[in-house]
C-alpha cells in the first residue's frame, strides 16, 4: 500500500480557519461505506440517522494550553514548546521549535522563574526536558491553545477547541470530530433513545504525525495514553448485545475501541494482524494503557459500526484509518466531492458520517 494512494490536492482556502456557529450549524457528509452512496445534510441533522439503542462513543480527553514561548539560556534564541505528554511531576514529553535543543540545554520561560531543561533527544524535534517546579497550576496563564498549524487565524474564545464534554486534561489537540456537539444535540440524541458511552484517550503525536513511508505499512505511530473503564465497556457491551450500533464519534474514539477489541482477543494493538482468538466481535474489555494502533487497508474491524470523522489532511494515518473503514475509493470519491461541493476540511471543518 503506497503513501501516494493517500493523497489529494486541496487548495488552502478550503482549510477552515474559524468553527462554525453555532457548533452544530456545520454541513455534514453522509456516506454509505457499503456502496459508497452520498447525502448531504447539516450536522443538526445527524439525530435523524442515529437509531434507539445505538451507542455514540466520545473521548473526554480535553486539550491543555500546551504552547509554551521560551529562550535558551545561552544564546537568548527563541524557542516554542509544545507539551505532548506528562511523564513525572516536572518531566515532560515535548516538540520543540528551535535551533540545537542538545541535552543540558536550559530554557527560560520569560521572567517567571520557570525554567527548563533538556534531559534526552528524541526523534526529530522531541525532546524530554525537565522543569524546576510542576506547571500544570501555571498552564492557563503561561500556555496558548496549540491549534494546528494550518489554522492562522486568532482563536477567540479557547472553549472552540475543546468538546462540550471534555473533562479530562491531557491532550496536545482537540478530538475535532465532537467539537460540531452541541448540549441541545446531545439532549435530542438521548431523546431519541441513543445511549452514551465514554472513553479517552490523550491526543499527542500519534494522531497527527505525518506519513512519510513510501510504503505505508513501514509507518511507525507514536504511543498515545487511552483507557475505558469497566462501567464504561459495559455499557458498549450490552447496547452491541441488544442490537444497537457502536458509533466512534471521531477517530481517536475509533482507535480507544478498537484497542479495547484486540486486547478483549488476546492480541497486541502493535500488531493486530496477529490475535489468538479472533472473531467477528466479542465483549469489549476495560483497559488503561499505551496504545499504538495504526488502522490502514487490510485491518479487521473488531468494534466500530459506524463513526463521525472530519475531512483529514493528505498521507495522513487518519486518512487511512477511514479508507480502511470505508472503500478507499469510496473515500477520495467523497473528498473529491466535498471539494466539488465547498465543504470546509480540517479541524474546524465540516464532517462526515460514515456508516
Amino acid at each position: 500500500m503506497k503513501l501516494a494512494d493517500f493523497d489529494y490536492e486541496l487548495p488552502e482556502s478550503f482549510i477552515a480557519q474559524t468553527p462554525a456557529e453555532p457548533r452544530d450549524s456545520s454541513r455534514l457528509m453522509r456516506l454509505n461505506r457499503q456502496t459508497g452512496a452520498l447525502e448531504h445534510h447539516v450536522f443538526r441533522n445527524i439525530v435523524n440517522y442515529i437509531n434507539p439503542g445505538d451507542v455514540l462513543v466520545l473521548n473526554t480527553t480535553r486539550v491543555i494550553p500546551a504552547r509554551l514561548h521560551a529562550t535558551k539560556a545561552d544564546t537568548g534564541g527563541a524557542v516554542e514548546v509544545l507539551l505532548l505528554r506528562q511523564m513525572t511531576d516536572v518531566r515532560w514529553h515535548v516538540l520543540v521549535g528551535g535551533r540545537r535543543i542538545l541535552p543540558g540545554t536550559k530554557l527560560l520561560f520569560g521572567n517567571t522563574g520557570l525554567t527548563a531543561t533538556a534531559v534526552e533527544m528524541l526523534e526529530e524535534a522531541e525532546r524530554i526536558i525537565e522543569f524546576n517546579e510542576p506547571i500544570n497550576s501555571r498552564l492557563d496563564n503561561m500556555g496558548e491553545m496549540p491549534l494546528p498549524p494550518y489554522i492562522h487565524a486568532p482563536l477567540i474564545d479557547p472553549e472552540r477547541y475543546q468538546t462540550v464534554y471534555s473533562r479530562q486534561e491531557g491532550s496536545a489537540a482537540a478530538p475535532t470530530a465532537g467539537l460540531h456537539f452541541t448540549p441541545d444535540l446531545l439532549l435530542a440524541l438521548r431523546n431519541k433513545g441513543a445511549i452514551f458511552a465514554h472513553v479517552t484517550l490523550h491526543i499527542g503525536l500519534g494522531t497527527f504525525q505525518p506519513v512519510k513511508a513510501e510504503d505505508i505499512r513501514d509507518h511507525h505511530i507514536h504511543s498515545e495514553l487511552a483507557m475505558l473503564t469497566a462501567d464504561e465497556a459495559r455499557v458498549i457491551n450490552e447496547a452491541k448485545l441488544a442490537g444497537g450500533r457502536i458509533i466512534a464519534v471521531g477517530t481517536t474514539a475509533v482507535r480507544a475501541l478498537e484497542t479495547a477489541g484486540i486486547l478483549s482477543e488476546g492480541g497486541d494493538p502493535a500488531h493486530p494482524e496477529i490475535t489468538p482468538n479472533a472473531c467477528p466481535w466479542r465483549p469489549v474489555t476495560a483497559f488503561k494503557q499505551d496504545t499504538n494502533l495504526f488502522i490502514y487497508p487490510g485491518y479487521r474491524w473488531r468494534v466500530v459500526d459506524a463513526m463521525v470523522t472530519n475531512f483529514h489532511l493528505p498521507k495522513s494515518s487518519l486518512l487511512m484509518m477511514i479508507s480502511s473503514f470505508a472503500e478507499r475509493e469510496h473515500v477520495m470519491n467523497a473528498y473529491e466531492t466535498a471539494k466539488r461541493e465547498g465543504y470546509r476540511f480540517f479541524s474546524f471543518g465540516d464532517a462526515m458520517f460514515i456508516e
